[in-house]
């Protein structure tokens, strides 16, 4: 297999890569920014929102939702460049973490249970529903660190990264958005799966930070394809021109001086399979 290619590098902690309209999306949650990659290797910064963490995802129409974990807020980003408040999540809790936009516009924001970097005692998180008029309710609980999410091509299932479960929690997703039939999609073994996306043959690609590496599986468990680098892989996301370049961004975990210029880098690796929709 080739070496992955180098995008960009000197950046802090990255996360959330988005590949929309020809540009690949990826927050530096230590700068603050969400930035934009061109193909060519041109960049530019377009939103700026003081919180950690700080994941985006696209609506169908275009805009592109941020969540401001810092003040329980999801924020949607106007045609002009502002940032609009779209639902308050404050009354559900802290600590919010991934977000994932479906097919048929359900958006699901997921939330880490205890203060990490501070140390606080542990708590099991929970997976939120934002409906299109901004109400949110909780429609599921108890996964010990929710972190990358996913919603498969055909709309019908959500899938959820459980980093300190060591596992893929999948839920059938209902007519109103909510979630049932909770059940294992795959055990990672030792890897602890952080940022996820889904190709278009149904597997799943998740990034792992301590083990350094993207890991490709199939529902139940089976291991299709590794990718290993050298240093921390926070999130993956397929684009590209074909959907086949797979997108990684990784860091040295050193929280918290993961800040800029730090050891963040935006790298990539040609793949066989595409992208799905609304991975």
């Amino acid at each position: 297999m080739s070496e992955p290619h180098t995008w960009l590098t000197g950046l802090g902690l990255v996360e959330s890569p988005r590949w929309h309209d020809g540009r690949l999306y990826f927050s530096d949650w230590t700068a603050g920014e969400v930035i934009a990659l061109d193909p060519d290797g041109g960049h530019e910064v377009v939103a700026r929102v003081d919180s950690l963490p700080l994941c985006t995802a696209w609506q169908a129409d275009g805009r592109l939702m941020i969540v401001d974990s810092r003040r329980g807020a999801l924020l949607r980003r106007e045609p002009d460049g502002s940032l609009v408040p779209h639902a308050d999540l404050s009354g559900l809790g802290r600590g919010w973490n991934d977000i994932v936009v479906g097919g048929r516009g359900d958006v699901y924001v997921n939330r880490i249970g205890f203060d990490m970097l501070a140390g606080g005692e542990f708590a099991p998180g929970s997976v939120v529903h934002v409906g299109p008029d901004g109400s949110a309710r909780e429609v599921a609980g108890d996964i010990a660190f929710p972190n990358g999410m996913a919603v498969t091509r055909d709309n019908a299932t959500l899938i959820v990264a459980d980093s300190y479960g060591n596992r893929l929690t999948a839920f059938d997703i209902g007519a109103d958005g909510g979630l049932a039939n909770r059940r294992v999609w795959a055990e990672t073994g030792e890897d602890h799966p952080d940022g996820i996306c889904v190709d278009a043959e149904g597997a799943v690609w998740y990034a792992d930070v301590g083990n350094r590496r993207c890991v490709r599986v199939r529902e139940g468990g089976e291991v299709l394809q590794t990718v290993t680098v050298d240093r921390g892989c926070f999130a993956c996301t397929l684009g590209g021109h074909d959907g086949r370049t797979l997108f990684i961004v990784a860091a040295e975990w050193r929280m918290p001086e993961m800040v800029p210029p730090g050891t963040g880098r935006v790298l990539s690796i040609r793949v066989a399979v595409p992208g799905a929709d609304w991975a």
